[in-house]
């Protein structure tokens, strides 16, 4: 259950690496935000159908957040039921403890986060700004896809402030979550070592930041971007 968490975790910070990546395209404008997103619309079309690849993605996503919530929740029982009421009797590392504690409320709105995620981009059920901006329509290649840089753009506009507030803690508390995780999948795998600990604790912080960092660039070049319009 350790193995396939920490796997299911990997793979999990390699979708939000090239998800973040992918966001960037935001900084070069509209055409190439929506070229992009066209992109992944028909990425090896004919082999895979219209819109494959993100429903693969979509799908396996939830698949990948179930399955790690599934395996920490047992792990979590089965420790729980093993010790009992008793404690055990020895020194516990502040901050390892401290990780440890919120890393299970953490989990919880990391969750969450990547349901309201679905719902909000992808499902269009949640609407943040103009309405009107969900449901407009851009031409790439001679084709009509949904203007997903307006969507970006009435999200994370100067009027919705607050929305950027509540994006960046939460991804904030995905970064948090990513390199806690990171440490404890590398454990779990056998190469957290005493010569190797020092290393994979800032590996793990690097990645963790790594992701805050490209997800929260996007919208804050947005919401400037709006404010100086």
């Amino acid at each position: 259950m350790k193995q396939l968490m920490a796997i299911s975790g990997v793979l999990f910070v390699l979708f939000l690496l090239m998800h973040s990546y992918g966001n960037l395209k935001v900084l070069l404008g509209p055409d190439a935000y929506n070229g992009y997103a066209h992109h992944l619309r028909t990425f090896l079309m004919p082999i895979l159908p219209y819109e494959g690849l993100l429903w693969i993605l979509r799908v396996g996503l939830v698949v990948l957040v179930v399955v790690h919530f599934i395996c920490a929740y047992y792990l979590w029982w089965r420790a729980s039921r093993a010790r009992g009421s008793i404690k055990y009797d020895k020194k516990q590392n502040v901050v390892n403890n401290y990780a440890t504690r919120t890393v299970r409320v953490g989990s919880i709105l990391v969750v969450l986060f990547v349901l309201f995620h679905l719902l909000h981009f992808t499902g269009k059920a949640v609407r943040i700004g103009a309405s009107n901006d969900y449901t407009q329509m851009v031409t790439v290649d001679g084709e009509q896809i949904p203007n997903v840089y307006a969507m970006m753009a009435a999200t994370f506009n100067v009027d919705n402030w607050w929305a950027l507030i509540i994006y960046v803690i939460a991804v904030g508390v995905v970064g948090l979550h990513i390199g806690h995780g990171v440490w404890s999948g590398l454990q779990t795998m056998g190469w957290l070592r005493e010569n190797t600990r020092h290393v994979i604790v800032v590996i793990s912080g690097l990645i963790g930041f790594a992701v805050f960092a490209l997800f929260t660039i996007p919208p804050v070049y947005l919401l400037i971007t709006s404010a100086m319009a």
